[in-house]
C-alpha cells in the first residue's frame, strides 16, 4: 500500500484526539499525513451540559465536517460514539477500526482509591456527562451527588483533583489511550455505547481512491449481518420462503412471543435467545434488545430478529432498524404475512371494499399518547385485549352508530382459532371477557362475515391431523393440528443393507408418498439413483405416491384403484404377479399390506425406511368448538388418543382409506359415526 500523496487529516486539538490519529497512522505506516487540528463548537463552549435536550447531534463535529465538505481536508478522525446520525449530506464512513476497551471506569480523588461506586460514602460528587451513565450511577448508588462535567480527559481528572469532584466517570478506552491507567479506581461493568472504544474515518463521498488506501482498518468487514424476518400471524406454514432461508443461515435468533413451537424446533442447531415482551411483563427491554443485535453482528454472526406478524407493523422495527444503522450494522428486514392480512384472509372479512370500505386504519390499542379512534371506514387494533369496552364506549360516544358491527378473532391462524362477532352497543354495554392474543377489526365490512356467523348454520370447524389439511377444506373451516411427524432414521444400519440387496427382488411397492421421499434420501446417501432400480416392477398404492415417484424420474408400472391395503392386495391379485417383493414402510406401519400379500403366495420382506413420530409440541384444540374430526391414518387415532385420551362420541369421524377404519372398528369406537374419505 503505497501512496505518492499526503493526506490532510482534520482533528479536534485536544490530546486525546491527536493520540488517535497517531494510534489510526502507525496501523498504516506507509501512508503519509499532515494534521491540522481545531476546536469544535463543543470544544469552545465548555459550560454547556451534554445533559441538556438541546445539543445538536453535530456538537463536536461540525466545524470538522465543514473543512471535508469544502476540500480543505481528506479525512476526519473521530470518536465512532461521537457521529451524529445521519451523517451531515455528502459525508461518509470510509472505514471504522476495531474497538478498543469498550468500558467505563471510575476514576476518584486518592482518598477513595479502594472504594467501588457501590460503596462510595453519601453525597460524594460523581461526574458524568452521559445521561446513560447517570442512568448506570443512580442503580448502583443512589445516595451520590451526581453534577455534568465538561472539558478534556486531562481537565477533568484535574477537577477531581483540585476537589471539584470526589470522582468522575471516563471510558476506559481513553485512559489507556492516554497513559492514564495508573489513576483507574473501578473499571466498572456498565453498558455502554456499541461503538465506544472505535475509531472512524470520514471523507467527503465518493473518494474511493480513500476508500482503498483505508480499507485494510475497516472492521465493518468481519461484522455480520442483522436479519429482522417476520414469522407470519402464527402459522408455521404461513412464513415466507425467503424468511425460512434467512433462519436456516442464521447463526443466531432473538425470537418473540407468539411465535410457532414447531417452527422453533425445527432451529435446535441454531443459538436461541428468547426476548418476548408480553404487557407488563418483558423479559428483556428494548433497548437491551438493541443492544444484543448490535453486539452478535459485531461479534461476525448473522443474527435473525424473529418477529410475530411483519416487523413493521407494531413490531418496534423501525426502532431497531435506526439503532443498527446508527452503529454501522447492516440491516435487512424479510417482510412476514400481517396479523390482519392473514385474519381478513382466514375469516373471509375483506379490509376493503369497493361498496363499503375505501379507509383502513392500524391502531395501536396502548399507544403511549392514549387511544386513537381515526375517522375511517375500517379500523383494525392490536394489543387493545383489554380495551375493548373502552375503544366500543369511545366509539360511540364519537358518533359511531352503535349498530356497527365488531369481529374479535382469537390466536389468527393457529389450530384454537376462535372468532366473535358483536356490535358496538352489546361491547359497550357487557362486561366480557376475551382469550387473549385477540386483534379487533371494526366497521361495515365485518357484516360480511357478521351475518353467516349469528345464522343458524355457520360453517363446521374440521379439526385435521394428518400432514395435508387441503383436502378436507370442503368440509368446512380446517383446523390443522397433525398429530404425526416423519423423521429419518437416525440408525440407517439395515436400510443400507437392504439397499445393497436390491437385486435380490423383483418387485418393489411403495405405500405413501413418504416412504418414497425417505426411501430416495437413503439412497442418493449411497450416492445411488434411480438406475439402481432398473430392473424392478415399482408398484404405488395411489396418485400421490405416484406423483411423488416421477418427482424421482420413477414412473409406477402399476397402481391401485383403491387407495388402501385391499386396493393394493387387488392390484397384486389381478395382474397375477410373482416374485420377491420389497415393501419400505415405517416404523408403526401394520402388517395388514405384507400379510394380506403373503396369503395370495406373494414373498414379501419389508423395510423401514423412516420414523412415524407424535411431534413435540402439539397445541390442543378445545373439541367442544368442533364439529368434525379427519383421521388419515392409524398413527393418527392412536397419537389422538395419547394427547386427547379418549375419542368423543358426539363428533362426526371422517378416516382416509379401510385400513384407518378397520383400526377404529378394532377399538369398539362406534362406527355409526365414522364415514370413509370420499374426493369431492
Amino acid at each position: 500500500m503505497k501512496t505518492n500523496n499526503i493526506i490532510k487529516v482534520v482533528s479536534r486539538s485536544s490530546k486525546l484526539a491527536i493520540k488517535q490519529v497517531d494510534e489510526t497512522f502507525k496501523l498504516l505506516p506507509e501512508i503519509k499525513y499532515s494534521l491540522l487540528t481545531l476546536e469544535s463548537f463543543g470544544d469552545h463552549h465548555k459550560h454547556l451540559s451534554l445533559l441538556s435536550d438541546t445539543i445538536r447531534p453535530d456538537f463536536f463535529t461540525k466545524e470538522l465536517d465543514e473543512m471535508l465538505l469544502t476540500g480543505k481536508a481528506d479525512i476526519a478522525i473521530h470518536s465512532a460514539k461521537d457521529l451524529p446520525y445521519p451523517l451531515p449530506q455528502g459525508l461518509e464512513i470510509i472505514a471504522l477500526t476495531s474497538r478498543a476497551d469498550n468500558s467505563d471506569s471510575l476514576v476518584c480523588r486518592k482518598e477513595l482509591k479502594g472504594c467501588t461506586l457501590e460503596n462510595l460514602p453519601q453525597e460524594t460528587i460523581i461526574g458524568t456527562s452521559s445521561a446513560k451513565r447517570k442512568q448506570e450511577i443512580e442503580t448502583r448508588n443512589e445516595h451520590l451527588i451526581l453534577k455534568s462535567i465538561r472539558g478534556t480527559i486531562e481537565e477533568r481528572i484535574a477537577q477531581v483533583d483540585n476537589g471539584a469532584y470526589d470522582g468522575v466517570i471516563i471510558a476506559t478506552c481513553a485512559l489507556d489511550r492516554l497513559g492514564l491507567e495508573d489513576r483507574i479506581t473501578q473499571r466498572l461493568d456498565f453498558q455502554t455505547h456499541p461503538l465506544q472504544g472505535a475509531l472512524a474515518i470520514v471523507s467527503k463521498q465518493g473518494r474511493d481512491d480513500l476508500k482503498q488506501l483505508f480499507k485494510p482498518l475497516d472492521a465493518r468487514s468481519c461484522f455480520g449481518k442483522v436479519y429482522l424476518v417476520g414469522a407470519g400471524p402464527g402459522s408455521p406454514d404461513l412464513i415466507t420462503l425467503r424468511g425460512k432461508t434467512r433462519l436456516e443461515q442464521a447463526d443466531i435468533i432473538y425470537y418473540d412471543d407468539l411465535i410457532d413451537k414447531n417452527i422453533l424446533s425445527t432451529l435446535q442447531d441454531k443459538e436461541l435467545v428468547y426476548v418476548g415482551k408480553r404487557k407488563n411483563v418483558h423479559s428483556k427491554e428494548q433497548g437491551d434488545i438493541n443492544t444484543l443485535l448490535v453486539n452478535s453482528a459485531m461479534e461476525g454472526k448473522q443474527v435473525v430478529r424473529f418477529k410475530g406478524g411483519d416487523p413493521m407493523i407494531f413490531a418496534h422495527g423501525g426502532e431497531e432498524i435506526e439503532y443498527l444503522q446508527s452503529n454501522l450494522v447492516e440491516v435487512e428486514v424479510v417482510p412476514g404475512i400481517s396479523t390482519a392480512n392473514a385474519l381478513s384472509a382466514l375469516c373471509k372479512i375483506p379490509l376493503t371494499h369497493r361498496d363499503l370500505a375505501s379507509s383502513l386504519a392500524f391502531v395501536s390499542g396502548h399507544a403511549l399518547y392514549g387511544l386513537q379512534i381515526p375517522k375511517v371506514d375500517t379500523l383494525v387494533y392490536y394489543m387493545a385485549g383489554t380495551k375493548i369496552k373502552q375503544i366500543a364506549t369511545q366509539m360511540i360516544t364519537e358518533s359511531w352508530d352503535p349498530q356497527t358491527p365488531v369481529a374479535l378473532i382469537h390466536n389468527v391462524s393457529l389450530p384454537d382459532q376462535k372468532e366473535f362477532y358483536y356490535t358496538l352497543t352489546e361491547l359497550a354495554e357487557q362486561e366480557i371477557e376475551f382469550p387473549r392474543p385477540v386483534i379487533i377489526v371494526i366497521g361495515k365490512v365485518v357484516d360480511l362475515k357478521f351475518k353467516s356467523a349469528k345464522s343458524l348454520n355457520p360453517q363446521k370447524n374440521v379439526l385435521v391431523t394428518g400432514l395435508d389439511p387441503t383436502p378436507y377444506h370442503y368440509l368446512g373451516q380446517t383446523i390443522h393440528t397433525p398429530l404425526i411427524e416423519m423423521k429419518a432414521l437416525s440408525d440407517l444400519t439395515e436400510l443400507n443393507a437392504t439397499l445393497n440387496r436390491l437385486d435380490r427382488y423383483e418387485s418393489l411397492l411403495f405405500t405413501s408418498k413418504n416412504t418414497v421421499e425417505h426411501f430416495f434420501e437413503a439412497l442418493h446417501k449411497q450416492n445411488k439413483d434411480s438406475r439402481t432400480l432398473a430392473h424392478l416392477k415399482v408398484f404405488s398404492i395411489g396418485r400421490t405416491t405416484s406423483k411423488e415417484l416421477l418427482k424421482y424420474g420413477i414412473r409406477a408400472d402399476y397402481q391401485a384403484v383403491q387407495e388402501d391395503s385391499i386396493g393394493v392386495i387387488e392390484l397384486f391379485r389381478a395382474n397375477n404377479i410373482g416374485g420377491k417383493l420389497l415393501v419400505p414402510r415405517s416404523n408403526l406401519a401394520l402388517d395388514l399390506i405384507p400379510n394380506g400379500l403373503r396369503a395370495i403366495g406373494i414373498e414379501v420382506d419389508t423395510v423401514i425406511t423412516y420414523q412415524n413420530v407424535l411431534p413435540k409440541s402439539i397445541k390442543k384444540v378445545e373439541l367442544n368448538t368442533i364439529e368434525t374430526v379427519v383421521f388419515t391414518s392409524p398413527s393418527c387415532v392412536t397419537n389422538f388418543l395419547e394427547v386427547y385420551e379418549t375419542i368423543p362420541t358426539n363428533k362426526t369421524i371422517i378416516v382416509r382409506g379401510k385400513t384407518t377404519y378397520e383400526y377404529l372398528k378394532k377399538l369398539e369406537y362406534p362406527m355409526q359415526q365414522v364415514e370413509l374419505y370420499k374426493k369431492p
